[in-house]
């Protein structure tokens, strides 16, 4: 299989952003890296924060002096329907984990193992989808690390029994936060580290008001009414059907506000489909709610301008790993409305940044309050982005992960 291809990405480009001073501590960390292979494997090169941090991530190593490379798993329509209900199942969903799906599952993770080449001196899996490979890679030469994306504060146990065998193979595990770390796992190296966005990516670069006048009027949404936003994948833990029922109760009380639900359809997910017709018939004939996708030509810049428009970014998750579109809205001076879930709560500081919810009628209250009063939106707007600026940058990623290497 063919490594993803990347474009290339210079470190020094960062340097009005983080400051000259912090670009050479990360060349400083890498000296003693240099040439080191590194190959990350995931489950699909588009869609989803994932593919989106090694779209950079991967290059920003190479720029620092590794040999790093991306290579995806190839799967079935059966094995990726296997693997949305293993990750659902970590998440905690009640549902099902049958031998016949457990033999589907390893038996691409075989076949991955067998055609994938691997021999690096660091290889790290992404997610469940690969995470067995190393089951069948019993020729490893060098250290592998597993890197959890997903929310396991609270999984169904069926699920935890069936994953964390292969886990306690690796070398290392990444988490974002500690309460993911499932207590078998507390023997094993850990680090937690916490996905980040690129400020120079088409998706969070400074766009001229110009250009973003355009995109609203080009997806029919009113520049002089309010708009309210999520950017997150059509699936049941990001509560799209809540978001809606949300917008309806703020609809009451402010008759002119607009509801952008905005996803890329990922080819690893394919209950995305389900979930988009279900939101489509929840949000029926209702023409301020616009369900935006990359299918109707919704890609980076789109979002990105959609997101600065925005008065107030919902990001109403059940369960988050983390939650980018919440990194990314704050980076946009936008303050964000959030489940008080998984690594939400690490982004958003209640009343400085924006607010944490846990029903809606409380996310109703909280952003209705933040369309009433533009002066403190604008407030937590701007204190979002400094603690975006010192956090949750690509460049401290590069940072995490070196130190993560060096460790090894």
């Amino acid at each position: 299989m063919d490594s993803v291809i990347v474009e290339k990405v210079s470190l020094h480009n960062y340097s009005s952003i983080i400051g000259e001073q912090k670009i050479e501590e990360i060349k400083t960390l890498a000296k003693d890296l240099t040439g080191r292979e590194v190959c990350h494997v995931n489950s699909t090169s588009f869609g989803g924060g994932v593919a989106e941090i090694l779209h950079r991530l991967v290059p920003l190593m190479c720029d620092v002096g590794l040999k790093a490379e991306w290579k995806v798993i190839r799967g079935s329509d059966e094995f990726f329907d296997v693997t949305k209900t293993i990750h659902n199942g970590l998440q905690g969903m009640d549902v099902s984990l049958t031998d016949q799906m457990k033999e589907t599952y390893l038996e691409y993770n075989k076949i991955n193992s067998h055609e994938l080449d691997l021999n690096h001196e660091f290889v790290v899996i992404h997610d469940n989808q690969p995470a067995a490979m190393i089951n069948y890679y019993s020729s490893r030469v060098g250290k592998w690390i597993w890197r959890c994306h997903i929310d396991l504060s609270h999984p169904n146990q069926k699920f935890t029994d069936f994953i964390i065998p292969f886990l306690l193979q690796y070398d290392a595990l990444i988490f974002t936060v500690e309460q993911f770390v499932q207590k078998p796992l507390k023997t094993k190296k850990v680090a937690l580290i916490t996905p980040t966005i690129d400020p120079l990516s088409a998706k969070n670069k400074p766009l001229p008001q110009s250009l973003i006048l355009s995109l609203l009027d080009k997806y029919d949404v009113d520049a002089e009414k309010p708009i309210i936003t999520q950017v997150a994948r059509f699936d049941p833990w990001k509560d799209p059907l809540g978001v809606i029922d949300v917008y309806r109760l703020i609809k009451k009380k402010m008759s002119s506000v607009q509801l952008l639900l905005i996803a890329s359809m990922a080819k690893d997910d394919p209950e995305g489909w389900t979930y988009y017709e279900k939101t489509a018939r929840h949000a029926a004939e209702d023409y301020d709610i616009h369900l935006l996708t990359d299918l109707k030509g919704v890609g980076g810049v789109e979002v990105n301008a959609f997101q600065r428009a925005s008065d107030v970014v919902l990001q109403k998750s059940i369960r988050e790993g983390f939650g980018l579109s919440v990194t990314e809205a704050l980076w946009k001076e936008v303050p964000v409305i959030g489940g008080n879930v998984g690594g939400i709560p690490l982004q958003i500081l209640p009343g400085k940044t924006g607010f944490l919810v846990n029903s809606i009628e409380e996310a109703a209250e909280k952003t209705l309050y933040l369309l009433k009063h533009p002066s403190i939106a604008k407030k937590m707007g701007k204190e979002g982005r400094e603690h975006v600026l010192k956090n949750f940058l690509i460049t401290k990623h590069l940072r995490n992960y070196l130190k993560l290497l060096k460790s090894l």
